[in-house]
This record gives structure tokens, sequence and C-alpha cells, in this order.
């Protein structure tokens, strides 16, 4: 077997993108998407029809409506190729807004539903900010799933567990970009900060019995996924998984569920939160940059869409 074989013994795989076309090949179980990914797949010919229909179907719409509704129609194509769940992103501009994020999880699944799919096949993808966290324990009373993104410490992870959401995507390349640029160093294998992190949250949420999946994201190298191996989820690019679909090294499982690890619980309320992360210079900045990434893609797509109507 190649290694992509080998890895889905262990982990469920998913593919990170907004071109569904792509997805065939690799036969994941589930897709993600973000504001970035879909901005990427519309500016392709192959997807330019997609963005025209929705422009020319809701003529009245608003451009956030029109953003919605093609979210939608890429969520939906995206399940013809996956038999599992798609992830669709929440406008980052509403990080910090726990009510809005809230009605907007709410439009996004009676919009899936009038598209005739059924909720539990949709992650509504939120920023792991204190107010997203909340937003997404609301959601989950209701019924609707979430994936908390744009993750990276543990006292994210642990905030997402206690608010019984879903799953949690934190993110490994991101995490190595900032240590390797603070430090010079390229970090290899094990000593990847991005992995260790992962590894930290998975330990964390096996030793004290928490059922949010953990999907690891946000990759950088094959290396970094390998060392993951036996996680919940993985969640890869297209150009990564042909490289492990073109690889025949063994693979071995580093991830168990029932490795015990040395980790004292936290009780983590607001102030606990906004203190542990306030004291992790890497994840104060890349949440606020990735908030900022998020919000000027999205900028990006609206333009587009005005100029085209």
């Amino acid at each position: 077997m190649n290694q992509l074989e080998q890895l889905k013994q262990y982990t469920t795989v998913v593919a990170d993108t907004g071109d569904f076309q792509s997805i065939k090949a690799y036969a994941p179980q589930d897709a993600t998407t973000n504001p970035s990914l879909i901005l990427k797949a519309v500016q392709k010919p192959e997807y330019r029809p997609l963005l025209e229909k929705t422009i020319a179907d809701f003529p009245k719409a608003s451009t956030g409506e029109i953003i919605d509704r093609l979210l939608i129609a890429f969520g939906t194509e995206i399940l013809k190729y996956v038999p599992g769940r798609v992830s669709t992103e929440i406008d980052a501009a509403l990080s910090f807004d726990t009510e809005a994020t809230v009605a907007k999880g709410r439009e996004l699944i009676a919009l899936y539903e009038e598209a005739g799919i059924d909720r539990k096949r949709v992650l509504i993808k939120i920023a792991s900010t204190w107010e997203g966290i909340r937003a997404a324990e609301i959601l989950e009373r209701e019924g609707i799933r979430c994936n908390l993104t744009l993750l990276f410490s543990l006292c994210q992870a642990i905030a997402c567990a206690q608010a019984n959401v879903q799953l949690i995507s934190p993110f490994v390349g991101r995490i190595y970009d900032w240590y390797k640029k603070s430090t010079g160093i390229d970090y290899q294998g094990a000593d990847d900060p991005g992995v260790q992190s992962v590894k930290r949250i998975y330990q964390y949420y096996r030793k004290f019995g928490y059922k949010t999946e953990v999907m690891g994201a946000s990759f950088r190298n094959t290396s970094q996924i390998l060392e993951l191996a036996g996680c919940d989820l993985l969640t890869i690019s297209p150009d990564l998984l042909q490289k492990l679909a073109d690889a025949s090294g063994a693979v071995e499982r580093k991830l168990s569920p029932d490795a015990g690890a040395a980790i004292e619980k936290i009780a983590m309320d607001e102030k606990t939160f906004r203190f542990m992360l306030n004291e992790d210079a890497m994840a104060t900045e890349k949440l606020a940059e990735g908030i900022r990434a998020f919000c000027a893609d999205s900028g990006k797509l609206k333009q587009m869409i005005e100029s085209m109507r």
C-alpha cells in the first residue's frame, strides 16, 4: 500500500480544498473549506460557472447572501464526492460576536437543509475565540455540529471540549511557521512544535474522556502528517494527498487512544482562557493573523461578486 492507503488504516483522511474535482482521486471521508480556499477555487475557469450561476439565481440578494449561497453551492457539490461531512466557515468578521455567529450558523444550516442536505453532514466552522466557542456551545445544543478552527493552543482546545463541540482543527503548519521564523530552526519529525501541540491536545482529550474529535490541519509537509498517524482525523491539501499517494514507505501509528500521559486537568473559564492565550505569544499572534487573513479573502470575494453584478 502507498502511504495514503496506510494512513487511512489509522486516521480518517479529510480533503482540505474547495476544488471538489480534485477530491475524487483521493477518496477522503470528509472535506473542509475556508474563505481562502473558496476564493482560490472560484478563480479557476472550471468553477467560475458556479459563481456566475449563484449570482444569476439570486439577483436581488445582497453580496453577503450571495456568499452564503455560494458556500452552500460548493458544500453541496463536495458532498457528492465524499460520504461524510463538509465543513463550511462562518465569516471571520463575526469572530468576536457570539450572537451573530449563532445566527449565521442557523442560517447556513437552514440553507443546507433547503438544498436537501441533512445537517449531520455539515460542520459549521468557527474561529476558536472565546466568543466563537460560546456560539458553538449554543449551536451544538441545537443539533448544529461545529468545527472550531484557527486553534493554536491547549487552552482553546480545553474550552472547546468543555463546550462539547463536535470537532476541533488544531493548526500544525502555522505553528511550525511561527517557531521556524522565531528560532531559525527547521523542525523535523517529532520535534516539530505544531506536531507536539496536536499530540498534547489529543492526549489531554483521551486522558479525560472528551468526545470532541481532533482533526490536525494546516500541514506544510508529509512528515508532519505521518507524525500524527492515529489522530482522529487529518485534513490534507490535494498536493500533499498526492505526495502520500506517490510514496511507498511504511506508516507507523504515532497516536493511540490508550496512551497515557502525565497531564493535569485544567478548569477553563473565561479569565483562565484569556490569560493562557495571552501568555502564548504564538497562539495570540496566529489567531489574530488568521482572522485577518480570512477577512481579507472574504473581502476579495465580495469585490469579485460586486464586479460581476
